[in-house]
Formats: structure tokens, C-alpha cells, sequence
């Protein structure tokens, strides 16, 4: 079985072949999260020096946490205004008539987030690289120290608010027959047993989990098959409900949730970009353990 839509969706040997193209751009996404005794658990780490390191040639980097995050926001990796992630971008080179592949070295997370983005402000010439830095190198592919220039062009945001989803959203949802609100985040941190916690230890009562990591080959980092995906999907009711919200921490890991699923041909899927940084620290808002 493939996917319903693979567009979204390229693979190394197809990038290796398509590098020189000029109307591709090639941007690297990674964010690096350390353990941290502070709220949230965790202390983020921008990609950028690794990138210099070494990177796929001709990529340049976004940097989800400085440029593509609301700097107004108390909480961490927030949908930025339309004029901030516009000028972010146009900057490094994505405007119409390109074709943008995104990558990452983690488990395609990071770049599934920065697509999620581009779509919700209604760009869809994006693709992830399937398995990423990971599975590039893996291979043998050549990396690049080069500066990963492109002329800047003119991004036109064209919002799609429907595919983000605030508290009142999601505590509509969790209330509605026919809505499945999915946890993105490992099983131990859904039934609040360990693992980074974002207050309050659980899940948003009545979700159901299909984490993240569970999504990809944990070699390659590329994604499993469609049949595999749509099993775990299917399993958690995701695929049988009329509407679907991801969550996780800070939305991260839901956008590879929601990325997964629109892959798989859901259209009505919506992230959580609070997530559990808003919905844990509320204690007015319904949560469960075990």
C-alpha cells in the first residue's frame, strides 16, 4: 500500500539526483533538547553549529527556536506571527515557484514541524526528506561545509488557521463524539509512569497515544511503510474519527503525528501548539494517569 500522498514525502537517492536543481531549496531544521532540571524538563539547543560542521550540500538552516518561534510567547516553539515567519522564510530563500525539502537529525520531528508551519500559512511545495541527516549519512552521502546561500524571495503567507488548535479547541474535542485527540509523546510519558513530564504527569483525559518515535525506523530514521503507519493509526481510532487534534509537549512531535497522517490522506487533522506546556500547568483542565 503507498501513501495517499506521497508529494510530501522524498527520499535520499531522489535528493542526490536533484541537488543542482535551481528551483529547489534544501534547509535543515534540527533543534537539540538536553535534560534540564527547569520547568518543561528539558533545555533547547539550537542546530546551527552542527550545521556548520557539516550539512547536505547546498542546505541552508532554519532556526526553529530564534526565527520561527513567537518571540512574544511565554511558551516554548509557538506558531510565530504571519509577518515574522514571512520575512524568516523569504530570507532563506522559500518564496513561490520553489520547491522546499526539509530535513533534520533526529527523527524527521523537527522537519515535519517546519512543514507543518509552511502549510498552515498555506505553502504546499514542501517535502520532508524521508530518514533525514540520519539515513543520508547512513548511506554514504556527501556533506558540505559551503554556506547554503539562496537569493532571498517574497513568502505571501496565506493562513490556514484551521489546521492549529487552541485550549478551547481541543477541550471541545475531548468532549465530541467522532473527535480523537492523539498524543504524540512516548507511552510512559502518556500514562505519566516517567520521561519528561510538562507539569502535571499524563495525558489530556480521554486521548489516545501513537508517539512519535514509534513512527520511524529506529536506524534509519525514516519512516515506516504506509501499511505500518496506517496500523498504528488505525489501532489508536485515529483514521475512523471525523476529526483528529495531535498533542505533545510543545507541538513538536504532533506535527510528525499530523504529518504521518496527512501522508496517509487525512485532511481534517489540527496540532495542539500549546500542547501540554499550556494544558499541564492549568490544573483547571482535565487530565489522567495509568
Amino acid at each position: 500500500m503507498d501513501f495517499a500522498r506521497p508529494q510530501y514525502l522524498v527520499e535520499t537517492g531522489w535528493l542526490a539526483q536533484h541537488l543542482e536543481d535551481r528551483d529547489l531549496r534544501v534547509l535543515e531544521c534540527t533543534v537539540y533538547l538536553h535534560p534540564a532540571e527547569v520547568p518543561g524538563g528539558y533545555r533547547v539547543e539550537s542546530g546551527r553549529a552542527k550545521w556548520a560542521e557539516g550539512h547536505l550540500p547546498g542546505a541552508g538552516f532554519v532556526d526553529l527556536p530564534e526565527e520561527l518561534s513567537d518571540r512574544t510567547s511565554t511558551l516554548r516553539f509557538m506558531m510565530p506571527p504571519a509577518a515574522q515567519f514571512a520575512e524568516a522564510m523569504g530570507r532563506a530563500g522559500v518564496g513561490e515557484g520553489v520547491r522546499v525539502i526539509l530535513y533534520d537529525r533526529a527523527v524527521n520531528m523537527w522537519a515535519a514541524r517546519v512543514w507543518w508551519m509552511l502549510r498552515a500559512f498555506g505553502f504546499d511545495d514542501a517535502a520532508v526528506l524521508n530518514g533525514g541527516f540520519k539515513k543520508w549519512t547512513l548511506e554514504g552521502r556527501a556533506v558540505a561545509t559551503d554556506a547554503g546561500a539562496r537569493p532571498a524571495r517574497t513568502f505571501t503567507p496565506r493562513p490556514r488557521p484551521t489546521l492549529f488548535a487552541d485550549r478551547a479547541g481541543v477541550l471541545a474535542a475531548v468532549g465530541e463524539s467522532g473527535s480523537c485527540v492523539l498524543n504524540a509523546l512516548s507511552e510512559e510519558q502518556h500514562r505519566g509512569t516517567g520521561g519528561v513530564a510538562y507539569g502535571r504527569p499524563g495525558r489530556i483525559a480521554g486521548s489516545v497515544n501513537v508517539p512519535a518515535r514509534d513512527l520511524v525506523d529506529p536506524k534509519t530514521h525514516a519512516y515506516w511503510p504506509a501499511d505500518v503507519l496506517r496500523a498504528k493509526f488505525q489501532a489508536s481510532g485515529a483514521l475512523d474519527a471525523r476529526r483528529v487534534v495531535t498533542y505533545c509537549g510543545g507541538g513538536i512531535a504532533a506535527s510528525s503525528d499530523a504529518f504521518a497522517l496527512t501522508l496517509l490522506g487525512r485532511d481534517d487533522v489540527a496540532v495542539y501548539d500549546a500542547s501540554l506546556s499550556e494544558w499541564a500547568a492549568d490544573p483547571t483542565l482535565p487530565m489522567e494517569r495509568g
